[in-house]
């Protein structure tokens, strides 16, 4: 089974990049991008294009691991205070049971 998903994943990812492929092969127009004082050298909307889509999408995977350390981090101080409040339930018990 791991063995199918493994060759369909491959067969996705092949897919994937030949519609990049063609997208880019179509969309050759030379284009340069003005951000306010900086201006690029010109390139084809194919490759601006696909390039914002890499970037959003390694921001993407940042923040989501960002988020998953600090849940992970939280999740550890939480099973800490609760350790310490059992140990704390457990010798209350403890001496409540030796003063009955």
């Amino acid at each position: 089974m791991a063995g199918l998903q493994k060759i369909l994943i491959i067969l996705l990812v092949l897919f994937l990049v030949l519609l990049a492929l063609i997208f880019s092969l179509n969309n050759q127009m030379a284009v340069s991008l003005n951000f306010l004082l900086f201006e690029t050298a010109p390139h084809g909307v194919a490759i601006w294009i696909i390039l914002s889509f890499v970037v959003g999408a390694l921001t993407g995977v940042l923040l989501t691991m960002l988020a998953t350390v600090r849940t992970s981090v939280s999740r550890r101080q939480l099973k800490k205070q609760l350790n310490k409040a059992e140990q704390a339930l457990e010798k209350s018990r403890n001496t409540t049971d030796r003063t009955t």
